[in-house]
């Protein structure tokens, strides 16, 4: 069953999503804005994939069963505190009638729903996800050690698997693109990146050599020293705006900020 969702606003986009009767959406724990006074709330350790099932949910099993569900949540607790999200999901479902639920990011900017037919995972940078319907599983995946710690980003993701709709947010504005419309690579900071179709390879590449230019695009460029990679065929979301870009420029209007004229490798960011 589809979940029927609504993105309204502008600069700070929300998601009204409105439940039939026992439908039931997960989000992110602190993104929950509102809800119908028919809609129950429930904290769970654990997405719809493992140990955050409601009791009498089928695990079914006697001990083993009980015993495994444990070990499923505490695998995904482990995981989402590696990955440094929030360790609880909230679930909405609605009782005795229609309900309605509203969500939203924590950075200005646009939020998408994503329609998941079971063939295809999405990847999404950490924070993007929002909500979705009980029939999406959230996990973890972890890119290679060597890409993730030579581009300073992009080591760990949030995959979405399944069937339903998931709602992601991002800064910023967004624009879809496909790598295989520019010759089958794009290359884009690796602050911009909000979400891509499994069948995208997704890696992280220095810019430029050791020499001259390469020097003067770290230094000068405001790039630092490595830019994402996206090539294949598939969906591709970027934002116009990143974390590392708003925060400076917050710092910047408070006198603070100590980045100076070059920017790049000499920025004094956190993080």
């Amino acid at each position: 069953m589809t979940l029927q969702q609504e993105i309204v606003g502008n600069a700070m986009q929300m998601a009204v999503v409105n439940l039939y009767p026992g439908q039931t959406v997960y989000c992110e724990a602190g993104k929950f804005l509102f809800k119908t006074a028919n809609v129950t709330m429930e904290t769970r350790l654990g997405g719809p994939n493992g140990g955050g099932q409601p009791q009498g949910g089928g695990g079914g099993g006697g001990m083993g069963g009980m015993l495994r569900q444990a070990m499923g949540t505490a695998m995904q607790v482990g995981q989402r505190m590696l990955a440094g999200e929030s360790l609880a999901f909230q679930y909405f479902t609605a009782q005795g009638g229609e309900g309605t639920v509203g969500f939203a990011g924590v950075l200005p900017g646009e939020m998408r729903a994503l329609e998941l037919d079971g063939t295809r995972a999405w990847f999404a940078e950490k924070d993007a996800f929002v909500a979705a319907e009980s029939s999406v599983e959230f996990g973890i995946a972890f890119q290679g050690g060597r890409t993730g710690m030579s581009g300073g980003e992009g080591f760990i993701l949030e995959k979405f698997t399944g069937r339903g709709t998931v709602i992601i947010a991002g800064a910023g504005n967004f624009i879809d693109l496909d790598p295989a419309d520019f010759g089958g690579r794009i290359e884009v900071d690796t602050g911009c990146v909000v979400a891509f179709e499994e069948g995208i390879q997704y890696g992280v590449q220095r810019i430029g050599g050791l020499n001259r230019q390469g020097l003067m695009n770290a230094v000068f460029g405001g790039e630092g020293l490595s830019l994402a990679t996206l090539e294949g065929n598939g969906r591709v979301i970027l934002q116009s705006l990143t974390i590392e870009g708003l925060a400076n420029a917050l710092k910047k209007a408070q006198g603070g900020d100590k980045q100076g004229p070059t920017g790049g490798l000499f920025s004094t960011h956190a993080g």
